[in-house]
């Protein structure tokens, strides 16, 4: 046997390593100190190019269910691994101590939610299961790749979109709600267009993201802003007979923060509208809904989620027997027509016609949730609901979220031209 034979495998062995060493390229790392970012990494594994994490935040500001942080080193076009599993943080109700994780299906969407610039967003593939892992792979032609779990709408994208959309139209303007309790704008739309004083206008709230983890619902006030905005002759006619307030996101600290908001201590922000709020956005808005309320003209009043990962898009109402006529009327067609509409989205977003009940047998602080809290202390003619947009499901996109604000407010259109115009317009 020669030197070259004894040499042989040695040089195989160094070959195959400079093989792959050059087949992956720069270490793969992850990121998330930047705006919304929430993750805690487990364990990189840089030869099958995997990374194992778990949802971040704190458990104190809500469930530990969001996602959200980047991916760098990436030799673009090879194929990436991030397997991830529930988080192992215990929580409780706000009124109670920690108990015991969340249940990882909150934190597990069939598809998870990439994006190469941090602007458009997309799929992966369906996530493979397996005990107690999801696994989700992506081939990203790019260095670095953002991945979540659902679309990310930030603070910034927040006040980007209601500046461009008051830049575009002269009937919008851009304000903020209030400061919040850490001192961060919460970007509100008000739009009106015309001469008609807003004492002779339909009063319209819509409002978003009292949970900072359902971010589609942020995507849907969207939708809303931008079809309220537009050329449809439906949308100027919305625009010149009421006057309405679109707030993005309502918890922007747990948004900015990648925290999950829902059951935050000390308050959940939908379980704060209370004779003395916690949250100053809760403050604020049940303010201006107040003084629409003591006008007269609280006519409609719409609160965005996201819910179960099991659910389709629906709507949350208050039992009929807790309500009067012509509330209750008024709340069934505009319930009518909003399915009718959101329904036949195509691609399908899939929504029931039959709404859940948030009553006294819902939650112990069924009168502090916001949709009810509207409803018990608005006009006679008050609509106040709660919609819940799918969010996990194939077409729970920015454009399948869009869609749906869309078709509501074009919902709201064609409710409020049924209704007689105040006795004094």
């Amino acid at each position: 046997m020669n030197h070259l034979s004894l040499r042989l495998p040695t040089l195989l062995v160094a070959t195959h390593l400079l093989c792959a060493a050059a087949t992956a390229g720069e270490p793969l790392s992850v990121a998330a100190d930047f705006e919304g970012a929430s993750v805690r990494v487990l364990a990189i594994d840089q030869a099958t190019r995997r990374i194992d994490c778990m949802p971040g935040g704190d458990p104190e500001r809500g469930w530990p269910c969001w996602w959200y942080f980047r991916v760098d080193g990436i030799t673009p076009g090879e194929t990436i691994t991030v397997r991830l599993r529930g988080s192992t943080a215990t929580f409780g109700k706000p009124d109670g101590p920690p108990t015991k994780p969340l249940s990882s299906v909150w934190a597990m969407p069939t598809q998870a939610t990439y994006s190469l610039d941090g602007k458009s967003w997309r799929h992966t593939a369906k996530g493979t299961k397996q005990d107690e892992w999801i696994a989700y792979t992506l081939k990203p032609n790019a260095a670095s790749a953002f991945i979540a779990w659902g679309p990310p709408y930030t603070p910034t994208t927040a006040a980007t979109f209601v500046e461009a959309m008051a830049k575009s139209s002269p009937h919008a303007k851009a304000g903020e709600l209030c400061r919040s309790r850490e001192n961060r704008a919460v970007p509100m739309l008000h739009v009106m267009e015309g001469d008609r004083p807003p004492q002779q206008r339909f009063g319209v709230w819509v409002q978003a993201r009292q949970h900072a983890w359902e971010s589609g619902s942020s995507w849907v006030a969207q939708g809303f802003g931008r079809w309220l905005l537009g050329d449809d002759a439906d949308a100027a006619w919305l625009r010149q007979h009421a006057e309405i307030f679109l707030v993005p996101i309502m918890d922007i600290d747990n948004t900015a923060t990648g925290n999950g908001g829902k059951d935050a201590r000390p308050q959940d922000h939908n379980r704060d509208w209370s004779p003395q709020p916690h949250w100053n956005e809760v403050r604020a808005a049940q303010r201006m809904v107040g003084d629409l309320i003591d006008q007269g003209r609280m006519d409609l009043f719409v609160d965005l989620h996201n819910p179960a990962p099991g659910d389709p898009t629906f709507f949350y109402i208050m039992p009929d027997e807790l309500l009067k006529q012509p509330m209750i009327g008024l709340r069934n067609r505009f319930l009518e027509l909003a399915y009718g509409r959101i329904s036949k989205i195509k691609p399908l977003m899939p929504m029931s016609n039959k709404p859940k009940i948030t009553g006294v047998d819902y939650h112990p602080l069924w009168r502090q949730i916001s949709a009810n809290w509207v409803s018990m202390h608005g006009n006679p003619q008050t609509v106040s609901v709660c919609l819940e947009t799918v969010w996990n499901h194939e077409n729970s996109t920015t454009e399948g979220y869009r869609a749906v604000g869309a078709q509501l407010a074009a919902a709201v259109r064609e409710y409020l031209g049924e209704r007689p115009m105040k006795p004094w317009q």
